[in-house]
Order: structure tokens, then C-alpha cells, then sequence
């Protein structure tokens, strides 16, 4: 086998760029490519990578299956002494068990394969567990724990042979999510493939589905068709070639267990001759070098071979999530964009110097002051700005609403704390202007020099007011000089324009967000594409 370290650092770096993808947006597609990173981690996670680095390791040889197809009790019957806990009671296996010589212990004792996974080294009623970063000899060291459905028990038996290690992995179609995710992680860290199924139940879609993908891979593969009644083992056995033919399986070892009074309840084990030539078969793969390297190879080729189709198919869900993402800002951007240019629009005809605002401007300055009119000013400022924001918040949810990938996002709503955080913005703005006019009012004489509250009124309003404040421009003149005025008014907009910019960005921002918070972003595509092309020329 190819264990160049070259080859073995592009499996690496490749496998770093699989695990930064990022696919939250629930397109279509989403969920099988999410299946796909999973199955890409737990292969080059479990089995690719340990396998290149460590060619001469034992054999591992998964045994799978539907519930109740009789795995631990096959498992049981392999090694000639129960193990795993089989019964009537599903799903049984709740903790997989991995089988292995007293001499072979070492290769799974550690981090070499299914690394996430907690060693247990005692039967369940004594239950020891050893995190793996512990030292070696802390695994004699009693460390109670509690389960948490992420263990491995693994158990010695001299009755294997040496470079065999058989796993008894939970059901696939446990009614237990986590079983289920087990027992494909399980599955992905297997040299061979052993699928389980019964008389009853060898036409199930789970079942098959595993066999086709296995197939995809160009897996070492093994059936075994067990509880098979006598009078009827013939027929279903030719039954289930028939199909593993039509399904391009037909060359992949079959093995028939018939149902033996062993087999009710699963508490027994099965006797020898029933399983021997399964035995004999894994067996020959473990002692001899040929058919070792005919099996460990064709799984690992399969799995390098796959990568070149799998790859691809990944950086183009990311490259459907980014597009969404994009479609997703836009629509914020866009809508953002559009009350900017609304307000400024309504500033120019006036529309903040409308109702009590226009009322105390009649009254100024008879019947009222300049702080009364600047209050009235900036919150129909506070208003119009609320109004924009409430705005661009509807057609953000229209957008979104016609886009499948916004179901990762909250929709906008009525935000109540918009209308503080504007009104806050909004007074620091008008505490800016009245600086600007004591600024102002402080170069002219101080005999001549107007009240400075009076500058900032007229100011505000000649900057809010639009068509309808034309004479606060010429009041303001004769206050303080045409050349003061105009200079005045020049600073006054900028600041106009730049708060207008700075609330509506901040709202925008605030939108965007959710959005930026879901890490979708378009280097990992190209990343992916890179890190491929880098393990092809490798190979």
C-alpha cells in the first residue's frame, strides 16, 4: 500500500478542509451533503488515514445489520463465547463491541482508530473507563464514569486469530438516533463490510441501501442471510442472489446461517458447523498475506477512487450555500438601500417638519423655545428613521420568505428596542450640531453674537425642514452672516448625510448578523477543489 508521507499529509490537509465546511442552509440537497462531510470525516477519520499509516494492523471486519438480524449473536458463535449482549429486547446493542486476539489488544487500545469513541475494558456490570489520553498503564486503574452512548467495549479471545478484530455495531435502523449515527460511523472505519439480514427482512431498504453504497465504494463486502428456516432456506437463498445479482452484487460472498433453536431469543450460541464458513472465510483474509492485502486494498482504493466523486459533489453544496447566503444579504442590502434613498427623499420635501414639528416652527420663536422646537425636530427625525427601518424589515421578510435557505434564519420583526437605539442616535447627532453652532456663535463678536440655541434651531430646522424651512436658511443668515451661514449649513449636511448612513448601516448590520453568524463563506469550495487536485497528483 501507498504510505508515503507526501500522500499522507495531502490526506490530511484534505481532510481539514472537509471538516471547515460549513452546510447550515436547508436547501435542497443539504441534508445528503451534510451525510457526505459525515461519511467523508468517519472514512479518513477511522479508516483511511490509520489504515495507510499503519498498513500491518489487524483486520477489521464491521458486522451490521437490522434489528433483530442476529449480529451479536453471530459475533457470539464467531469467537465461542458471548461477548455481546444479545436478547430479545431492541435495540440490544447499545455499546459496540469490538472482538480482537489478546495480542492485537494494543491496536485499539489507543487513538489509532475510532478516536471519538471512550474505551471500556470490563464487562457492563464493572464498567471501567479509560480516556485515551491517559497513559497505558492507567487502563488496570478502576476510573468509574458514566455512559454516554459514545463507548467502545473491546474484549480479547484467543479463540480469533491474530489480525482479526471483529465489531459489533448497533442496529442501522435503531428507533435511537444515535445508535443509527453510530453504526454508520462504525461502518466507515470497517476493512470489510459484514451486512447481517434475516429470511424476514433481506428485501429491506435500510439493508440495501448499505449494499449499494458499499458497492459505490468497491467495498470488501460480505452478506450473510441468517435465521434462514429449513424448509424454506433454498428458496430464499436463491431469492436474495437473485436480487444481489440484479443489483450488480452478485459476486460479493454470501453465507447462509439456517434458524437453529440457538437462534430464539438470541441467548445461545450457534454451533460451530453453522458458522464456519464464515469463520474460515475472515480467517483466510487475516492469515493470509494475499487475500489480507486483496481486502484491505480494495476497501482503501475504493475509498480513495470514491474521493474523486464525493469531493466535487461536497465544494458544490458549498457553493449553494454561498449563492443563498449572497441571495439572503442581498435582500437586506438591497432593502436597506432603497429606505436610504426614501428618507433622504422625504428629508428634501420636508416630511420631517410635518405635524407638532411644523407646529412648533409656526410658534418659533413667540410661542416656542429653541429647545422645544430641537426636541420636536429630532423625534419626527426618530420617527421617519423608525419608519424606514420597520420598512426595509418587510421587504426583507418578503425576500426571504420566497427563499427555501432563509428557514436557517429568524425573520425580521417588529424590533421595540429599534426606536430607543434610534432616539439615542439621533440625540448624540443633535448634541453634535449644537456644538457646531456654540463653535460657530464663539468666532463672532461677543457683543453682537446670538444665542447659540437659537443658531442650533434654525440650523436644524433649515437642515430637516427641506422645502418647507427655506425661510430658517434666511433667519439664520441675519443671525449670523450669509458667509458663517453657508459654511454652517455645508458641515450641518455632512453630518445629516453621515447620521443618516451610520443609523440605517448599524440596523442593516444588526440584520446581517444572522446571517454572518452561520459562517458560510465561498473559500472552502475552492479550498475543497485545491486540496483534491493536490491527493490526485499525489497518487
Amino acid at each position: 500500500m501507498d504510505v508515503r508521507p507526501q500522500l499522507l499529509d495531502a490526506l490530511s490537509a484534505l481532510r481539514d478542509r472537509v471538516a471547515s465546511v460549513r452546510l447550515p442552509l436547508p436547501l435542497p440537497g443539504a441534508p445528503r451533503a451534510r451525510q457526505t462531510r459525515a461519511e467523508l470525516l468517519a472514512q479518513l477519520d477511522d479508516y483511511l488515514v490509520p489504515r495507510l499509516k499503519a498498513p500491518e494492523a489487524p483486520l477489521l471486519a464491521v458486522v451490521g445489520g437490522s434489528t433483530g438480524a442476529g449480529k451479536s449473536t453471530l459475533v457470539n458463535s464467531l469467537v465461542g463465547r458471548q461477548v455481546s449482549e444479545a436478547g430479545v429486547l431492541r435495540p440490544t446493542t447499545r455499546i459496540p463491541v469490538l472482538v480482537c486476539h489478546p495480542d492485537d489488544h494494543h491496536w485499539f487500545a489507543g487513538m489509532r482508530v475510532l478516536p471519538d469513541l471512550m474505551r471500556v475494558w470490563q464487562p457492563q456490570d464493572e464498567v471501567e473507563l479509560v480516556p485515551l489520553s491517559e497513559k497505558p498503564q492507567a487502563l488496570r486503574a478502576p476510573k468509574p464514569a458514566p455512559q454516554t452512548g459514545r463507548e467502545l467495549r473491546i474484549e480479547t479471545v484467543s479463540s480469533l486469530p491474530r489480525g482479526l478484530a471483529l465489531l459489533d455495531a448497533p442496529d442501522i435502523d435503531s428507533l435511537v438516533v444515535e445508535n443509527r449515527t453510530l453504526a454508520a460511523e462504525l461502518i466507515c472505519a470497517a476493512d470489510v463490510w459484514v451486512m447481517v439480514t434475516t429470511a424476514s427482512r433481506y428485501a429491506d431498504a435500510i439493508p440495501w441501501y448499505l449494499l449499494r453504497t458499499a458497492k459505490e465504494y468497491r467495498a470488501t463486502l460480505i452478506t450473510v442471510l441468517d435465521r434462514v428456516p429449513h424448509q424454506v432456506l433454498a428458496e430464499v437463498s436463491r431469492q436474495y442472489g437473485a436480487l444481489l445479482t440484479r443489483a450488480g452484487l452478485g459476486d460479493v460472498p454470501r453465507f447462509t446461517v439456517p434458524e437453529l433453536p440457538e437462534s430464539a431469543g438470541g441467548g445461545g450460541l450457534l454451533p460451530a458447523s453453522a458458522v464456519a464458513p464464515l469463520y474460515d472465510w475472515l480467517s483466510h483474509r487475516a492469515l493470509d498475506p494475499a487475500a489480507r492485502q486483496q481486502a484491505v486494498g480494495r476497501t482503501a482504493i475504493g475509498v480513495l477512487d470514491s474521493l474523486g466523486r464525493r469531493m466535487p459533489e461536497l465544494a458544490s453544496a458549498v457553493a449553494a450555500q454561498h449563492a443563498a447566503a449572497v441571495r439572503l444579504t442581498t435582500a437586506v442590502e438591497d432593502a436597506f438601500q432603497r429606505e436610504g434613498k426614501r428618507v433622504r427623499a422625504r428629508l428634501q420635501s420636508g416630511a420631517v417638519l410635518s405635524g407638532d414639528a411644523l407646529t412648533r416652527w409656526r410658534g418659533y420663536p413667540l410661542d416656542t423655545t429653541a429647545d422645544e422646537l430641537l426636541d420636536s425636530l429630532g423625534e419626527s427625525l426618530t420617527a421617519l428613521l423608525q419608519c424606514a427601518v420597520a420598512a426595509a424589515d418587510e421587504r426583507i421578510t418578503g425576500a426571504w420568505r420566497r427563499e427555501p435557505a432563509s428557514g436557517a434564519v429568524t425573520l425580521p420583526t417588529p424590533d421595540h428596542e429599534a426606536g430607543e437605539r434610534i432616539g439615542v442616535a439621533v440625540r448624540r447627532w443633535r448634541r453634535v450640531l449644537e456644538e457646531l453652532a456654540e463653535e460657530e456663535v464663539g468666532l463672532m463678536d461677543k457683543q453682537s453674537a446670538p444665542d447659540p440655541d437659537a443658531v442650533a434651531a434654525l440650523l436644524v430646522a433649515a437642515l430637516l425642514g427641506g422645502k418647507r424651512a427655506r425661510a430658517a436658511g434666511d433667519r439664520l443668515a441675519q443671525r449670523i452672516g450669509v458667509h458663517a451661514a453657508v459654511r454652517l449649513r455645508d458641515r450641518g449636511n455632512e453630518l445629516v448625510s453621515s447620521h443618516l448612513d451610520k443609523v440605517l448601516q448599524a440596523e442593516r448590520d444588526r440584520r446581517l448578523a444572522l446571517l454572518d453568524a452561520l459562517e458560510v463563506t465561498p473559500e472552502p469550495q475552492a479550498e475543497l477543489i485545491a486540496a483534491l487536485s493536490v491527493l490526485q497528483k499525489e497518487r
